[in-house]
């Protein structure tokens, strides 16, 4: 699997740490100097990545448009490389997913890159179609049966025995080859050719349905790269619902993960997406969580480091970008019951430190008799 940047930029120190950077990481980059070359070049090859540098570019936000505009690239991953007076929130309101402050130095970036290396293998990874024919039970208002056409780890194309009811939400229900234990996921319908074929995008898969069904499309695509190590962070902050993790390489906001926390013998496994992220800092998680047994596995964690005080080991790795990323958490989302969600929709736009702060600030709070 050969991974390849694009990258837009007229500063030449720029471009020499960044062939350094992505040499020593095994990703290959193309240059280019002026939005012109940028775009030609989007139409002849396939990138899993755009570093645009925005302090020689006029309008770094368009061409950031300009490269989810062309078909083949609309997950690409957006890098945007900006003044030190640039704040981190116009980066990502400008649509990034990572936002580096020039001028760049080789380690800094080069850990930021580490992070992009892993979503780029993911994105890609998880795009590679298996052609299967799997008999599926679908469920939504009637029950509907149906076989697959392709399947991927985000979803599959599926032909129904008869045309469906216009329904978007179904729970599919099938068992993969070789598989004995069946699985049962919701997915929601992306797109339709015409009345009895549609694209399925899963929708809150477990961790372990995740384990599953990746484990089993990596045994029929031999060729595909194996993903990066998992990044081993610090548990700083957990409630039932989220976490929060300091780390020098955290993944953008948007981004899907899932976790592994360890403690005292004990272990949970839980999938999550990335509502904060404060690079070269940490990211705060909220879970997602489809089962009552999965969040019981959560709570079993948090009395096991109560009781135990012992220190967790905290494993991520990254499962993709959600379809739509966001430049920033939604300050007007519903209030959660949990308070380190609603902490991370709320308090957004604070720096780093701030935000650190006011997560010890509501710690202090709760544990207070």
């Amino acid at each position: 699997m050969n991974l390849k940047c694009l990258l837009l930029s007229s500063d030449d120190k720029t471009v020499r740490i960044l062939r350094r950077v992505l040499d020593d990481l095994e990703i290959g980059l193309d240059h280019c100097s002026n939005p012109d070359d940028l775009i030609r070049g989007l139409t002849r090859h396939r990138f899993e990545a755009i570093i645009v540098d925005a302090t020689n570019t006029g309008d770094a936000a368009g061409v950031l448009r300009a490269v989810k505009a062309a078909p083949t690239h609309k997950r690409a991953l957006a890098i945007l490389l900006v003044g030190s007076h640039v704040g981190l929130k116009a980066g990502f309101e400008m649509g990034a997913h990572f936002v580096l402050h020039k001028p760049l130095m080789v380690e800094r970036a080069k850990s930021s890159f580490r992070a992009v290396r892993a979503l780029m293998k993911r994105e890609r990874r998880a795009q590679l179609r298996v052609p299967v024919q799997i008999p599926l039970e679908c469920f939504g208002s009637t029950r509907h049966e149906a076989k697959t056409v392709d399947l991927c780890e985000g979803g599959m194309a599926v032909q129904f025995d008869a045309p469906k009811s216009k329904e978007t939400l179904l729970r599919i229900s099938f068992h993969l080859p070789g598989i004995a234990e069946k699985l049962q996921i919701w997915g929601e319908v992306a797109w339709e050719s015409n009345r009895d074929t549609a694209g399925i995008r899963f929708r809150n898969m477990s961790a372990q349905q995740q384990a599953i069904l990746r484990e089993w499309l990596g045994r029929q695509l031999p060729e595909a790269e194996p993903d990066d190590p998992p990044f081993v962070c610090h548990l700083t902050d957990l409630s039932l619902a989220a976490c929060y993790l300091t780390s020098n390489t955290p993944f953008p906001i948007s981004t899907r993960v899932i976790l592994s926390i360890r403690a005292a013998g004990f272990e949970t496994r839980a999938s999550g997406i990335v509502r904060i992220s404060h690079p070269e800092s940490g990211m705060g998680i909220e879970f997602i969580q489809s089962s009552p047994e999965e969040q019981d596995q959560v709570r079993r964690m948090i009395e096991t480091l109560c009781s135990s005080g012992a220190s967790p080991e905290v494993n991520v790795e990254p499962d993709g970008l959600e379809p739509t990323p966001q430049g920033e958490t939604d300050a007007t989302a519903p209030l959660s019951d949990d308070s380190l969600v609603n902490l991370f929709h709320q308090k957004a736009h604070l720096s780093a430190d701030a935000f650190v702060e006011e997560m010890h600030r509501q710690r202090q709070l709760q544990e207070s008799p």
